[in-house]
């Protein structure tokens, strides 16, 4: 593991045991086992690691949704593979991403969240492009934007069940149940293979 790699891994440990407002660049790179001064030639404060942290986070969720999501299934069931995916995501590392928004949100960084999540729009967008050349979802679909649309929805969603209220299996089942109605009805599934 390289020297930027655990600065970020000891950070995210650091931030989820301390807090934000409580963690000192010291607490980390004494986790990190690295010499503060090398801190410094990867990132100007503690709250510049957001960025680089967000990544880590939607690189995981990616490769989590495409190691869920059967590319052999049909359109309907793989969005709802992905549904699901990204649900046990927001449950299993609800921690690290309120540490993440409640860092984003405090500093300018903020505005790189769209270069963050990136790959995980193109990744969307192909597959909805896919299925509209198989007649899967409604042709008028703009797969680029629509894939915004539908990581926000679904994100949303699960922060709702697991970052800000309790984590109630039942409430999220039914908040799933609602996202997958509202995407079949706004995408107009049709049912053909992926």
């Amino acid at each position: 593991m390289g020297k930027k790699t655990a600065i970020i891994h000891s950070a995210i440990e650091v931030f989820q045991e301390q807090g934000i407002e409580k963690t000192k660049i010291s607490d980390i790179v004494k986790r990190a086992g690295i010499a503060q001064g090398t801190f410094y030639l990867y990132f100007p404060s503690k709250l510049s690691l957001m960025p680089a942290i967000a990544e880590v986070m939607v690189m995981k969720t990616i490769e989590i949704v495409k190691q869920t999501v059967d590319d052999e299934a049909t359109y309907p069931k793989q969005f709802e593979q992905m549904v699901e995916a990204i649900f046990e995501v927001n449950k299993e590392y609800y921690e690290i991403l309120a540490v993440i928004y409640s860092g984003l949100a405090s500093t300018e960084h903020i505005r790189e969240w769209e270069s963050v999540y990136a790959p995980f729009y193109e990744w969307i967008s192909e597959k909805l492009e896919a299925a509209k050349i198989a007649g899967a979802v409604r042709q008028s679909i703009k797969p680029d934007r629509t894939a915004k649309i539908i990581i926000g929805l679904i994100e949303s969603t699960a922060e709702q069940v697991f970052l800000y209220a309790q984590h109630d299996e039942s409430e999220a089942d039914r908040q799933k149940e609602e996202v997958l109605d509202f995407m079949s009805h706004a995408l107009h599934f049709q049912t053909v293979k992926g």
